[in-house]
């Protein structure tokens, strides 16, 4: 039986559920934010038995998402301690099952690392873009000058910012020459500058195992798609890639201790391929609409197979 850790609103899981049903293959539905009311036991007496949702005979698990219950009625201290207990307790749980995992949590949680990121794939062969985080202004201002006044910012992070009435995000944008000549007046909180990068046109890549699946994008096509292609939606066409290409990108994976993996890729206008980062838990439900790429096909395939 597949086990699926993620939470409601995860449209994700609800894309590959359907599946399951039409093959009527067995699985159930943890939503973390359900933990209060899901019937969860670890028992520690000769050996190691548990019960997730009422069954211990899990032999592969899809790690999509986590969201923690909400807590009401209790001072904030007290609701801090009571959702830290919580994560823990996800935590530890994720880290004892005994099943095959896409991924594993603590290899999602590392891989999230962007600056681990950029460090691994250029070991293995990557070209990445010139990349600084500083808190020294000065030092900034030298990145500026040395990449021609022509980079980036982006988060470290998250893009997301949740409020009260709607999310917002932050894109990718170019950092000009106002902003450093007017750096005294900042902060330099958290986040990544990068040279920015000429592009031909840009590519997910999609790793299921060792299974790669590229769609392109043309991002030049449209003003306010140059920078980020996030901020309007874009056509996706399959495309191919070098082989040494989608070696690394297989690699790269490997490296992580991954089993799925979402990589941004930029083409350049000169043939070169850049590597930007690398989703563990990326989104990739659109693209198999647009493309017909059977990446559903893959994950279900990698949960139902033995091999590890």
């Amino acid at each position: 039986m597949i086990l699926i850790i993620t939470h409601k609103a995860d449209i994700t899981a609800d894309f590959v559920i359907n599946k399951l049903n039409q093959k009527r293959i067995n699985y159930k539905r943890f939503n973390c934010e359900d933990i209060f009311t899901s019937d969860l036991t670890f028992n520690f007496t000769d050996k190691l038995e548990y019960s997730i949702l009422g069954d211990n005979n899990y032999h592969s698990v899809w790690f999509r998402r986590t969201k923690l219950p909400p807590v009401e009625g209790l001072a904030k201290d007290k609701t801090l301690y009571i959702l830290n207990e919580t994560d823990s307790l996800l935590r530890n749980m994720f880290a004892i099952l005994p099943v095959k995992w896409l991924s594993s949590p603590s290899s999602v949680f590392d891989a999230e690392n962007k600056l681990h990121q950029l460090r691994v794939a250029q070991r293995i062969g990557f070209t990445i873009p010139e990349t600084i985080v500083t808190t020294s202004k000065d030092q900034l201002r030298k990145f500026f000058h040395d990449n021609h006044q022509d980079i980036i910012i982006k988060p470290i992070a998250r893009t997301r910012v949740d409020s009260v009435e709607s999310p917002s995000f932050f894109f990718t944008s170019i950092v000009g020459q106002k902003f450093i000549d007017e750096i005294e007046e900042y902060d330099l909180t958290p986040c990544l500058f990068q040279r920015n990068i000429p592009k031909e046109y840009e590519i997910r890549v999609t790793v299921v195992g060792s299974t790669v699946f590229a769609a392109s994008v043309d991002s030049q096509s449209d003003i306010e798609t140059k920078v980020d292609w996030r901020k309007k939606k874009l056509k996706f066409a399959r495309v191919e890639l070098p082989e040494s290409i989608s070696e690394m990108c297989v690699q790269l994976l490997v490296e992580l201790r991954l089993k799925f993996g979402a990589i941004d890729l930029i083409k350049t206008p000169d043939g070169k391929y850049i590597f930007l980062e690398i989703n563990p838990n990326g989104q990739w439900v659109w693209i198999e609409n647009e493309t017909g790429q059977k990446i559903s096909e893959a994950i279900i395939d990698f949960l139902m197979n033995n091999d590890e």
